[in-house]
């Protein structure tokens, strides 16, 4: 069932640095929001604070609120670990576990909460790689390692390990800047197709990207050197492209900076 997000006031820091300020901003269910804005000014950050992977980093803290259909997920009686279960994760380089075998990648996370029953386990890899348009792929071959499977494959993998614990949310920390045109263009495909049923929010280099995938796009920048990383406006995709709020996200679109 996909969720709201809701974030309020939040400020991130490693240690002393203050890296992101005041960030308010909310996503709909079953929308495509899209973080852009130059390299260094929070977009990661953020995202990995929506299923507090931001503090796992040592000296690394959030204050502020990040609400998931209106409960904290920072709220001192929420573990972390249910809200990375119901709040999944694909980074930037696809990251199977190369000698487990690819059915074994995508039902990790269950053998993990204790799931034993070999039915279940091999239902749930069916339909998590078909969710993943990766089951035609890889059906007479899932006891072969997952780190044999092209770039593409292996990220649609991780795509497909994330969603078997059927999570409310996905974020992705771009996760196509490792892959070839034809793998992206399958993975956006895909991302699409997801939307349907999940939240999903995406960190991207590639403004074109942003563009054909998401619903909403968020502009972050820098208020200065060594100063946080700021939301600078949060729209719908369409406007923020063709005519943005803020003469900074102009400036960034059109390519004059960053």
């Amino acid at each position: 069932m996909a969720k709201r997000i809701d974030v309020k006031d939040l400020n991130l820091y490693y240690g002393k640095f203050h890296a992101v300020d005041r960030v308010t901003l909310s996503v709909p269910p079953r929308n495509v929001t899209a973080f852009i804005g130059p390299s260094g000014c929070g977009k990661s950050t953020v995202l990995r604070s929506l299923n507090r992977m931001h503090e796992v980093i040592p000296g690394a803290r959030a204050e502020g609120k990040v609400q998931l259909d209106g409960e904290d997920i920072y709220a001192s009686t929420v573990d972390p670990v249910s809200v990375r279960r119901t709040i999944g994760m694909v980074f930037q380089r696809p990251n199977p576990f190369p000698t487990m075998s690819i059915r074994d990648n995508v039902v990790a996370g269950l053998k993990l909460a204790g799931v034993k029953e070999r039915k279940r386990l091999d239902d749930v890899a069916e339909r998590a790689l078909r969710g993943a348009n990766l089951w035609a792929e890889v059906k007479d071959r899932l006891n072969k390692p997952g780190g044999g499977l092209s770039g593409g494959q292996q990220q649609r993998l991780c795509i497909a390990r994330a969603i078997a614990v059927q999570p409310d949310v996905l974020l992705m920390d771009e996760p196509c800047s490792a892959l070839d045109p034809i793998s992206t263009l399958a993975i956006e495909d895909l991302i699409t197709e997801l939307k349907k049923d999940y939240t999903i929010v995406i960190v991207t280099h590639n403004m074109q990207q942003a563009a054909r995938v998401s619903d909403q796009t968020g502009f972050f920048n820098l208020s200065g050197v060594g100063q946080p990383g700021r939301l600078i406006e949060l729209d719908d995709t369409e406007k923020i492209f063709s005519n943005p709020s803020e003469k900074a996200t102009e400036d960034y679109i059109s390519g004059r900076f960053g």
